[in-house]
């Protein structure tokens, strides 16, 4: 005998909203489904372990029938009895309905309370696809007689017999025309591999469509792999593994660099299982790279690849699984909701990775080397964001120097442990490559004295270093700075030079800085130049002109700009010849001055990479400077 019952009110409600809205990718009808099948099983396995006669060989099966357009998900786990079909499917009372409508109303409908795990509602998710939903079903150690619950997901469902004698559920979904694509081998393999591959127990497909010895059931073949080597013991997961894993997670990644095992227990219990891969992807530095991290699974149910809570973005790279029980999730397991225990895997997930990368450093600076020149980038981003691990971020990042060769990398320990005690910094240099960095005049009393200076050819370096002006209490000190402070003999006696030339010529420097009319700050002899002519120097903390390039490149305003300081070698043979002009040329700052000046400041802009301000005049300078060395001292033409 059959009864008819009416859904409440706000059940109507939410069959509409599951059926409507509330899912984004219809194929998380299946992943719903094969889920509760598990639950299913787990719990009449719970059972069997007191009562030996419940057990049985587990498995989860689907079934497309395409003659009659009916797609069957089912299992031989616990079943329910009627009180509990009324109860978890037919009033969806225990999934607190009412308060659920009630929260997404409140938020907009942008968020959703927790009511994971309550059967009811990932199983309302098959009312997408399907116009009539057929559940019979039988409690595994009861007496009580099979029943079958019939829907069409609108208003009303009915109850009545069934002859089902073994117990288990199954979920039989009469398909709406648009949906028929779920009755497709191929279909149905792809979303159980993405969402249940790796379900504990065999999901089945039966293949009307094969012919084998029994016809009636068609040919049964295993889907899934349920080889969940993040649950395994590390000893147990051979290097094979790990590669075809890493594989799946990421088909452009290489080998993984780095395998990581990480079991949490306690307040927040989860299972992770990271690579490190050794190629970086090309996607990188795309901004969507972000949103698509570590693979969150909940017992072994794949739920998002979009989770970009689970690590921080300069860890992009990695790889991996995270498999939790203890996250809540919203009705349609699609997002994750503002929870402490996501920052605490947060937090766990961060501190292994650095202290991973930070063994391998110690143990293989090879290796590392190589992962630094594929992602050092990347990690650089930490320190301007992630306060709580700077310190293991600056022992990890790495720079070229000036005394070493191309290629060979240090840390900024390194760098430090090296230094002469009388140096007072880390001297830096930021450029486009190190080639043209080398050139600097910037580094010719550096060379000379016998200091090493960092080279900072990444983009994001001269951001890192406004983040961190100092490492273990000695300051970072740009090469170009002024006021760089410099030891030794070959210092003091460049600064002596510098110092006596200021006093013998502040006429020329005076006539030579009026001649260029504001645009640097100051003419002056420099501590820095044995071989070039000249140099700019900018103010302490003073955005650099790269800097700056890099700032509007990206469509940013970058702060106003200070003038900088034009300095010239004092041991310079032109200051020779400047120093042989009439005491009136100098004083009057004719047009020879002029065209000194604004030649030599065009020469430092060229050697720092600074586009120049008026090519054309530069060049007319030029031509004019060299027609006159070729001429004679009596004033006539040289001769061919």
């Amino acid at each position: 005998m059959s009864e008819k019952k009416k859904f409440k009110t706000e059940v109507k409600q939410l069959l509409d909203l599951v059926a409507n809205a509330l899912y984004t990718n219809k194929d998380i009808f299946l992943r719903e489904l094969v889920a509760n099948a598990a639950d299913a099983i787990d719990k009449a396995r719970f059972e069997s372990i007191t009562n030996s006669n419940l057990a049985r060989e587990w498995e989860i099966t689907i079934e497309p029938d395409k003659n009659n357009g009916i797609l069957t998900i089912s299992d031989n786990g616990a079943g329910m009895t009627k009180a509990e079909v009324i109860a978890n499917i037919g009033t969806i009372a225990k999934s607190g309905t009412k308060a659920f409508l009630e929260a997404l109303e409140q938020k907009g409908g942008s968020r959703a309370p927790e009511l994971i795990g309550q059967f009811g509602v990932g199983f309302y998710s098959a009312f997408m696809i399907a116009d009539k939903v057929v559940l019979e079903t039988k409690r595994s150690g009861s007496d009580e007689p099979a029943l079958r619950w019939i829907s069409d997901g609108v208003s009303s469902y009915t109850i009545e017999a069934s002859d089902r004698s073994e117990p288990g559920t199954s979920v039989s979904l009469h398909l709406k025309p648009d949906a028929t694509g779920y009755l497709e081998e191929w279909r149905i393999r792809d979303v159980v591999k993405k969402y249940s591959d790796f379900i504990e127990h065999p999901v089945k497909l039966i293949s009307k469509n094969k012919k084998n010895d029994d016809e009636s059931t068609g040919a049964i073949e295993t889907i899934n792999s349920m080889k969940a080597i993040w649950l395994r013991s590390p000893k147990d997961v051979s290097d094979e593994d790990h590669a075809n894993f890493m594989a799946h997670l990421d088909p452009f990644g290489g080998e993984p660099l780095l395998k990581i095992h990480l079991s949490a227990e306690g307040a927040t219990e989860f299972k992770a299982l990271l690579y490190v891969p050794s190629n970086a992807p090309l996607d990188l530095f795309n901004a969507d790279r972000n949103k698509k991290g570590l693979h969150l699974y909940i017992r072994r149910v794949f739920i998002t690849d979009e989770c970009e809570e689970l690590l921080p973005p300069y860890l992009r790279f990695v790889r991996g699984v995270v498999d939790s029980s203890d996250l809540p999730l919203n009705v349609s397991r699609e997002t994750l909701q503002d929870n402490p225990v996501l920052s605490k895997i947060n937090r766990n997930l961060t501190r292994k990775v650095l202290a991973e990368l930070a063994k391998l450093k110690e143990n293989d600076k090879e290796k590392y080397a190589a992962f630094h020149k594929e992602f050092g980038k990347t990690l650089k981003e930490g320190l301007h964001f992630d306060f709580e691990n700077r310190d293991k971020l600056l022992d990890l990042i790495m720079f070229e120097t000036l005394n070493r060769p191309p290629e060979e990398m240090v840390t900024l320990k390194e760098y430090a442990d090296s230094m002469p005690s009388s140096q007072k910094a880390i001297y830096y240099l930021a450029g486009d490559n190190r080639e043209e960095m080398e050139k600097s005049p910037k580094l010719e009393i550096l060379r000379a004295n016998g200091n090493d200076v960092l080279l900072m050819t990444d983009p994001i370096d001269e951001w890192v270093v406004q983040a961190v002006p100092e490492y273990n209490g000695t300051r970072l000190q740009a090469i170009g700075e002024d006021g760089l402070e410099l030891e030794g003999d070959t210092a003091k006696e460049m600064e002596e030079k510098a110092e006596k030339a200021g006093k013998a010529h502040g006429k020329l420097l005076k006539a030579l800085s009026k001649s260029l009319n504001g645009e640097v700050a100051e003419v002056r002899f420099s501590r820095l130049l044995a071989e070039s002519a000249c140099c700019l120097v900018r103010s302490q903390n003073e955005m650099t002109p790269r800097m700056r390039r890099i700032l509007e490149a990206m469509g940013q305003t970058p702060p106003p700009e200070s003038k900088p300081i034009l300095e010239l070698n004092p041991s310079h043979p032109l200051l020779e010849k400047l120093e042989s002009l009439p005491e009136k040329t100098i004083d009057k700052g004719d047009g020879k001055i002029a065209e000194v000046a604004e030649s030599l400041y065009y020469l430092a802009l060229i050697a720092e990479g600074s586009p120049l301000p008026d090519p054309a005049k530069f060049t007319s300078n030029v031509a004019s400077l060299l027609a006159r060395t070729l001429e004679e001292p009596d004033g006539k033409k040289g001769k061919d």
